[in-house]
Parts: structure tokens; sequence; C-alpha cells
């Protein structure tokens, strides 16, 4: 059984913090550790340079970072680790995607909207300060995921539009070229940590009210004494709805010892005696793994060693696999030159191609294209993009018998035999693993 390929990956653009550790670190590193997974990590140092213009920044981040992965205990021996700038695959990929991508998908990500909006609300022009990288980002984004074909990809909320626009651009290409992309889904934990920081709001580098998860032990102290707190007395009972050092205390404790300490606010414990709570349950946590980090950022070399390494890892498969996407799009040797195809247009070697996405409306949706792009089914709304695979499924392995058993396809006018057709010749190609 193929394993299932899962691909992570954190941008070069600051110090982590324990909302990271808590967030994305910590469950990132456990999920890396299951059989039957195929698990990709990687230091998004191409992306960091559309946030950050400091290079000695960057180059510091990636540092503190790759030590901090692997203090965490993700293990190189077992997922292929390495630095998105080292794959050089990666941009040729962003280039062949983009020549597929429409402006009109990428006017609607949402980091270029709201920079638009910014602008527009303070009467400048729309695009002030606006860089192609920013406008570009989600087609990188979905270089890095299509590159490997990966199958899930942890994100975020904010970050499910980007993996929609991967699934979107990846249709597009296959549309054009022939099957070559995996369809990714968003893995969106349902309960991901978020830990307040200093001030009670969320924990954010863009607030500068984190807590460096590596702080030397009396500098965690010192910031957790700092915690932002109400002005009840010792002996006074306190709530720990909303309370910022109770928050994150849960996500460092177990059941029973965040049960103990949630009495011991109904018993008016006093903040002093909570914060030392706080840091002593944490540095339990941290302290070992923190002795690892400092050793590793003592190790530059090592490290660069251990990136060098999965970053061989990763062109093991992404260059053989970036090699036949270049034939694909007639990118070849011309002595091999294959004669011209009727037409002279690649998407006449396409096959009809289903289309699944979501609407404003928050519910799913697919259509069924033929080869030259016309529509020849468009489906009704479904609650999940799972349901949606389904019915595609069910068309694929029923064919036309299954447009009578399913009134929410809406097959358009005149298109009956070419539907028909469509449909025989995608359960002959196995078109619905896409969707598996």
């Amino acid at each position: 059984m193929q394993n299932l390929r899962v691909l992570t990956g954190i941008t070069t653009s600051g110090t982590p913090h324990l909302g990271n550790y808590v967030g994305a670190i910590r469950p990132s590193v456990r999920a890396s550790r299951p059989a039957g997974v195929q698990s990709f990590y990687f230091l998004a140092d191409y992306h960091a340079l559309v946030k950050v213009g400091d290079p000695v920044r960057v180059q510091r981040s990636t540092l503190e970072i790759a030590a901090t992965w692997l203090a965490c205990g993700l293990d190189p021996q077992h997922v292929t680790f390495y630095r998105q700038s080292d794959i050089a695959e990666i941009p040729e990929l962003t280039w062949l995607l983009s020549c597929v991508t429409g402006k009109g998908l990428l006017n609607r990500a949402h980091a270029y909207k709201a920079a638009l909006d910014k602008n527009n609300a303070a009467g400048d022009d729309p695009d002030q300060g606006v860089s192609v990288g920013l406008f570009m980002y989600p087609v990188l984004m979905a270089a890095d995921i299509l590159l490997f074909n990966a199958q899930q990809v942890p994100v975020g909320r904010d970050q499910v539009q980007h993996i929609e626009m991967a699934r979107d651009i990846a249709v597009s290409f296959n549309h054009l070229y022939g099957e070559h992309f995996l369809l990714p889904a968003a893995a969106v934990e349902a309960h991901v940590a978020t830990l307040p920081g200093l001030d009670g709001r969320k924990m954010s580098k863009s607030y500068d009210n984190t807590i460096p998860l590596f702080a030397p032990r009396e500098q965690l102290r010192k910031l957790i004494l700092s915690i932002v707190t109400d002005s009840r007395a010792p002996g006074e009972p306190k709530d720990t709805e909303g309370s910022a050092p109770f928050q994150i205390y849960q996500a460092f404790a177990s059941a029973p010892e965040s049960a103990a300490l949630a009495q011991a606010y109904a018993d008016g414990i006093s903040w002093g005696e909570v914060k030392q709570a706080l840091f002593e349950r944490i540095e339990r946590e941290l302290a070992p793994l923190r002795e690892v980090y400092d050793e590793l950022m003592q190790e530059p070399a090592h490290i660069e060693r251990v990136l060098r390494d999965g970053a061989e890892k990763a062109r093991a498969s992404a260059t053989p696999f970036c090699a036949r996407l270049r034939q694909a799009v007639g990118l070849r040797a011309l002595e091999r030159a294959a004669p011209a195809a009727p037409g002279g247009k690649a998407a006449r070697l396409a096959r009809p191609a289903f289309k699944q996405y979501r609407q404003s409306d928050g519910l799913f949706y697919f259509k069924l294209l033929d080869a030259q792009g016309r529509l020849l089914l468009q489906s009704a709304g479904f609650a999940t993009p799972q349901a949606a695979a389904a019915a595609i499924a069910h068309l694929q392995g029923r064919g036309s018998a299954a447009l009578a058993e399913m009134p929410a396809l809406q097959p358009q006018p005149g298109q009956s035999q070419a539907l028909a057709s469509a449909l025989q010749e995608l359960s002959k190609a196995g078109g619905h693993k896409r969707f598996a």
C-alpha cells in the first residue's frame, strides 16, 4: 500500500515562539512518526523573501527553525527535511504553473486582496507596495505541494484558500497536458492550540508579544512573570476563562494537572503562584529540548549537512518528475521531436476532466469538461468535498446510468452523446484516482 504523502513548510521570517511550538511544531513532529506516512518538511526561505527584506534575518531564522525542528525530535532519516531554495525544480515548476494560472484566480487571494483594501482605505494607489512576489505567492506554494504530489497539507484555516488554489492550478495543468498531478487536500486540525501572548492577544510576531521557544531559563521566567493579568488579589477566586496564564498552562499540562490548577484558581491562588506554576511546567518540557537546541546552534555546519542531505533526497523524486513535466509542455530535445498533433494545440491531446471547486456559498461543486474545455455537466452544491468526490466516483463507475440516479447533476442541453462518451473515456482511463 502506497504511503500517504504529507507536506509541511514553515517560513523563515523570525524566531520560533511558544505558539509555533504548540500549534505547529509539536503536533507535526508527532504526526511524522507513524508508519504509512511519507512526510516532507521544508524551510520556506523563498516565501520569506516576500515578507522580509533583511538577508541576515532570513539566514538566522533558517538556522533557528532548522535547529528547532531537530531539537524537537524531527528525524531526518525518517522524513524528507530540506530547504526550499536548495530545490531548483521549485522555481522552474512555479513558472510552468504560472503559465496555466488565470490572473483572475490570483486576484482573489486573501493576502493580495487585503493589501489592495488597505491601500484603498488609505487613498493610495491600489498596488502601492504590492510586489509580484506577493501576487504570485499562491503559485509558489502550489509548486511546493505539487512537485511532490503531496496528498495532505496541514494548514491553519487562513491557509485553506491556498490549497484550493493549488487544486485549481493542478486541474488546469492536467487538463492541458495530461494527468500529472494529484489534487492535494487541506488537513485542518479541529482543535489547533492558539496561545495568547504577553498582552492577552494571540501570540504573534506582529504584536511583539511572543515568548521565544528556547529563551534561556531566566529570560523565560521574566517573560512569564510579565504576562498581563487582572487585579484580583491573593485569596480572591479567579476565572480560568480568558486567563492567558491558564490557557498557556493547558497547552503543556495533562488534564489532571489543568484540573488541579483550575481548582486553585477557584480557591484564590495568587497570580505570582500561577505564573510560577506555569514557568515550572513549561520548563519541565522545554529544558531537555533547549539543551539539544543550544548544542545544534553551535554547529551550523552540521545543520547545513542535514539540509543538503535532505535536498538530495527530495531531488531524487523532484528532478525526474520535473523532467517529465518539461517533456509534457514541449520543452524537449529537438532530435527527438514528435510529429505535430492535429491542430497543433496541447488541449487536443487532453482528456475530459472533472474540476472540483468551492464557491463563496461554502458549498462544493464540480464540473465535467470535454477535451476542448467545453462544459458537459454541472453539479449542484455538496456540503463537503468528500461528498462531491463520492458523486464523481459514482459517475465514473456507473457512467451515463448514474445520471438518472443523481438529480443534483445538470447535463448541458444538446451534450448527451458527448457526455456519455466523456464518461466512458474517463472510466477506461481510471481518472477517478485523482479524487481518492
